[in-house]
């Protein structure tokens, strides 16, 4: 096994390289001196080349390999200034280098024992209590949310085992004005046994509630594998989704001409909405190296950047 200090001294060179710089020093030096414009976004301003009808992000999990600060550097470089996922012990990163938490998480249990199981609804609400006042309290706004497995239950029963626990909540998100997000997985390939598997559940949900402190989290990938009509489902519903995540389908991968989606067209439809929130690159960057990695979330940016 590589010795971390040695790792952490690579993994600082693969990202300086990727953006053409000696070291990460270099490029604290360049974002401090680069031109950039002004932006309603929270956590700085993207930089110019970059047309700035998106608000976009990235998630965190998917480019783990390069640390939190590390990917501060990068998402700022690329001209964009937020990143999905992170949790509160990492927050203050994220504060020195003036991106947004844009997706907050932790205070979820895991992806399985959610709100659709009554079982779970204690810790979960404690959970959440204490999260929406750390999110507040940060400035910040979105905290993820999951509905869990069905274990043998009907979309009914998780339907109102889910407005039941989640009302209970609501009120406290309303009052310090953070936004629930709800994300839908597919249940065919990631996710097997998961109550939001499809956009229906997730809207019957939102309408139950009626809330504007509680919306989905569309994610594009595991929405194209569950049920299609990607756009169409966009259009239509458009006012109960409050963030988006991409991936290539199939694999999760980058979103180019490889795959399936076309997301130049997708984002278009996004945009047409007047949609105000983020569109957070969720793929799995297949390309071997870590430079090559950082060059594939450039890319996404670009097609995205509509």
């Amino acid at each position: 096994m590589t010795h971390p200090i040695n790792r952490r001294a690579l993994m600082r060179g693969a990202v300086a390289s990727a953006l053409g710089l000696s070291s990460l020093s270099a490029l604290g030096a360049e974002l401090a001196s680069s031109t950039a414009v002004p932006s309603s976004t929270a956590g700085g301003s993207p930089a110019a080349s970059l047309k700035g009808n998106i608000h976009h992000s990235v998630a965190r999990w998917t480019f783990n390999f390069l640390s939190v600060e590390e990917l501060c550097l990068v998402v700022k470089r690329l001209g964009f200034s937020a990143i999905d996922l992170v949790g509160p012990g990492e927050w203050h990163i994220l504060k020195q280098h003036g991106v947004d938490s844009s997706m907050c998480n932790g205070a979820e249990l895991n992806l399985e024992d959610g709100w659709g199981d009554a079982k779970f609804h204690q810790p979960l609400i404690e959970n959440y209590r204490k999260h929406i006042d750390l999110v507040s309290d940060a400035g910040y706004k979105n905290l993820i949310c999951f509905s869990g497995n069905a274990r043998g239950r009907d979309p009914e029963d998780g339907l109102k085992q889910a407005t039941k626990g989640l009302k209970k909540i609501l009120a406290q998100a309303e009052k310090r004005g953070v936004v629930l997000q709800m994300e839908l997985f597919n249940s065919k390939v990631d996710h097997p046994d998961y109550f939001a598997d499809n956009s229906a559940w997730g809207i019957e949900l939102c309408k139950r509630l009626d809330s504007p402190n509680f919306k989905l989290l569309y994610d594009i990938y595991h929405m194209q594998i569950s049920e299609g009509d990607i756009i169409r489902t966009i259009q239509n519903n458009h006012q109960y989704f409050g963030h988006y995540h991409t991936a290539g389908v199939p694999g999760r991968n980058e979103i180019d001409d490889s795959q399936e989606l076309y997301y130049p067209a997708i984002v278009r439809a996004i945009h047409a909405t007047g949609f105000k929130g983020y569109v957070a690159q969720e793929f799995m960057p297949k390309r071997a190296t870590d430079n090559e990695k950082i060059e594939s979330l450039k890319a996404a940016i670009r097609i995205c950047d509509i």
